[in-house]
């Protein structure tokens, strides 16, 4: 990698949604809970003012993680060649058992959603197969070896 973060498109734009949601609408709420803790009296031991400042805290801090990953990033771009951003239902050969995984970048990967990334190692053995071709997959961690053949690919 070249130090950015690598992001399809559609995770381009989630991360900008989320940033304005969280500019928009979460800053803005907690800057109301503030107040209304603030109203209370007693700063000193007013559990609501601590739990907002605590929040606000917090929400900062994603906006800026969001806006240094957004300033960061490129987009990778899906060609021809690659099942980038790509839905691509394999068949394990070990066990004959299929599964649908979505070819993301690192930030996007949520392997649970069926969201893996192109660098892990079987995203990276399917990234440019082909419908009916077979990959070796090598796992990290010396997990068992295995062999998966592309079923389809779709957007």
């Amino acid at each position: 990698m070249n130090g950015k973060y690598q992001l399809t498109e559609s995770g381009f734009q989630k991360l900008q949604e989320e940033l304005e949601y969280m500019k928009n609408t979460e800053r803005i709420e907690i800057i109301e809970q503030l107040k209304e803790a603030r109203a209370q009296g007693d700063l000193s031991e007013n559990a609501d003012y601590d739990s907002a400042r605590d929040r606000q805290a917090q929400i900062e801090a994603k906006i800026k993680e969001i806006e240094s990953i957004l300033k960061n990033s490129e987009i990778i771009t899906d060609s021809v060649l690659t099942n980038l951003g790509k839905f691509v239902t394999i068949r394990f050969e070990d066990d004959q058992s299929k599964d649908t995984f979505k070819i993301v970048g690192s930030l996007e990967a949520d392997p649970l959603k069926g969201f893996i990334s192109y660098e892990s190692p079987l995203g990276h053995a399917i990234l440019h197969r082909k419908v009916g071709e077979s990959a070796y997959v090598r796992p990290e961690n010396n997990a068992p070896e295995f062999t998966v053949t592309i079923i389809s690919i779709s957007d």
